[in-house]
């Protein structure tokens, strides 16, 4: 049951990310810096999904990915929380826009790029999505909630199947 549930969430996170790059492409919403913060959390957690199902360790090293994978469901919520607390900043309140993530990339230290990314900016304030009123980093919150509590479920509580109990 967990080497399925791993691959479910592996599925799901790979299903997040292609709507996150058809809308790139097809419906031409430039990610801000924060949506690639979220962008780079989910694909973590997918990366960590399949380790986990390929892998299908037991017991300490399910443990493990299962810590490791509400590590990243943890930190792309706090970012998803960020860019949510930054599109409900009062009008005159909203810092300016910045230099884009690949100039500053190219320009800054790792460390300040994303202390840079993180107190936000002008293009992050932009709602130019929303479904149900939920603007994407609200639904990249929720998915990123959900995709935790199932790797943490996969990994901590899933029964064994009992051809994995002879082992």
């Amino acid at each position: 049951m967990r080497r399925g549930l791993n691959f479910l969430g592996f599925a799901l996170c790979a299903a997040l990310l292609g709507y996150a790059w058809y809308a790139q492409a097809v419906l031409q919403l430039e990610p801000c810096p924060l949506c690639i913060f979220q962008r780079v959390g989910v694909a973590a957690a997918a990366v960590l999904f399949l380790l986990a199902a390929l892998h299908h360790p037991r017991r300490w090293g399910a443990r493990l990915y299962g810590t490791l994978l509400l590590a990243a469901a943890l930190a792309t919520m706090a970012v998803a929380a960020r860019h949510l607390w930054i599109q409900h900043l009062p009008e005159g309140s909203v810092p300016a826009c910045g230099a884009t993530l690949s100039y500053m990339l190219e320009i800054f230290p790792l460390a300040d790029v994303i202390r840079k990314v993180l107190s936000g900016s002008g293009e992050c304030a932009r709602i130019t999505w929303s479904f149900l009123g939920v603007s994407m980093p609200g639904w990249v919150l929720l998915a990123a909630a959900g995709l935790g509590a199932l790797g943490a479920y996969a990994n901590f509580l899933a029964p064994a199947r009992r051809a994995e109990l002879g082992r």
